[in-house]
């Protein structure tokens, strides 16, 4: 049977987003999805024109949608950007930039549909992280901390929200074959660039050698069918190494870091 809820996807143009909506349409969701371009129609997805790092869009797209649809079941936050280049390579402004594409996005979009889900003591909230939040990756700017700001934020919102009967879960991926582009810093410094060829080369082959993007999708469906779901949710391959971080001290986990990014050569 069609299960009829409304689901509001943001960055559902490309990758995992374009699977995940493509999916809940398949399965009867009423579903909505959102990219910075124009909008239409793509098959079964309504989409609507959204700028997470803008406060007026995130209204209108809202909006939008509750005119449109009347209510939204189930927010699925995935739109986001990857950056590259060392940390101190990367400027206090694109720091900011990678923060609010990565981590204020998300806050945006929650508190506007926040209202309407505590006016029907109904709602659902699944906030796209990533394993980088746990396992930073070497030159891959803020884009590491900015996730782990989004899965600390969405623990807090989970204790916060529990009463009014909304869920809150957040979905960590590791490396997928799927759609990526990551923005360089602008500047970059002659100490680092032997090193940051090197990571960054490993995080290449990690994407070209990355699992179906098609299983976080699928995870994101089963989010939503259940009836209590947890609070994080890790796929893909790497999701072991959480384990490995858990039960083993630094002096054997740093090494195997290094090691893995090729930073030592």
């Amino acid at each position: 049977m069609p299960d009829g809820r409304v689901v509001l996807i943001t960055g559902a143009s490309l990758g995992i987003g374009k699977l995940t909506a493509t999916l809940l349409a398949t399965r009867g969701f009423t579903v909505f999805g959102t990219t910075r371009k124009a909008s239409g129609r793509v098959d079964e997805v309504e989409m609507l024109q959204l700028d997470i790092t803008s406060d007026k869009s995130v209204t209108v797209c809202v909006s939008n949608v509750l005119q449109k649809a009347g209510r939204i079941d189930v927010l699925v936050n995935n739109a986001g950007q990857s950056y590259a280049g060392g940390l101190e390579e990367t400027s206090l402004e694109e720091a900011k930039a990678q923060f609010d594409s990565n981590f204020f996005g998300a806050v945006r979009m929650v508190n506007a549909v926040l209202p309407s889900m505590r006016k029907r003591r109904n709602g659902q909230i699944i906030n796209m992280a990533s394993l980088a939040a746990t396992f930073p990756i070497p030159f891959g700017g803020y884009y590491g901390p900015a996730k782990s700001a989004l899965i600390v934020y969405s623990e807090a919102l989970r204790q916060e929200l529990k009463n009014l009967g909304i869920k809150v879960s957040v979905i960590e991926p590791g490396f997928f074959n799927t759609h990526h582009s990551r923005i360089r810093a602008a500047s970059s410094i002659s100490d680092y660039d032997e090193i940051r060829q090197r990571a960054q080369l490993v995080d290449e082959e990690s994407f070209d050698k990355g699992g179906d993007p098609q299983e976080v999708a699928e995870t994101i469906l089963k989010v939503i069918e259940t009836t209590f779901p947890r609070l994080h949710y890790t796929v893909g391959k790497e999701k072991r190494y959480l384990l490995f971080k858990r039960i083993l001290p630094d002096f054997i986990v740093e090494p195997q870091t290094r090691k893995h990014w090729r930073l030592d050569g």
